[in-house]
């Protein structure tokens, strides 16, 4: 090995080095939101239930959507109840990935039948 070729292996450490870093935080800024849609699906579905139930018992059923929501990390940001039946939409922040927004919707429904 010439003296010019000493080192030669050292920028392409460093490339593939970051270029597994990037993919490393790609994938960790994936996982999180699929754990953050999770999150918001299980905050709807908890809602909408809670609703429905608050509904069954004579109440209005968004408050208490509303209140179930905020308490499993989510924002309500639609309730309608029609009938017995309630549908509401939740929103999780999720992560942020360059510039992204990331947040993250999910709906559900709940009532008899």
């Amino acid at each position: 090995m010439s003296r010019r070729e000493r080192g030669s292996a050292v920028p392409f450490a460093v490339a593939c080095l970051g270029l597994v870093l990037l993919l490393g935080a790609a994938l960790g800024a994936a996982g999180a939101m699929v754990a953050d849609h999770r999150r918001a699906q299980g905050a709807a579905d908890l809602a909408a239930l809670a609703g429905a139930a608050d509904v069954a018992h004579g109440g209005a059923g968004c408050a208490a959507a509303g209140r179930i929501a905020s308490d499993n990390g989510a924002a309500l940001s639609d309730c309608r109840v029609e009938g017995a039946e309630v549908r509401v939409s939740v929103v999780v922040t999720g992560p942020r990935w360059l510039g992204d927004s990331g947040d993250l919707m999910a709906e559900a429904r709940a009532g008899p039948g």
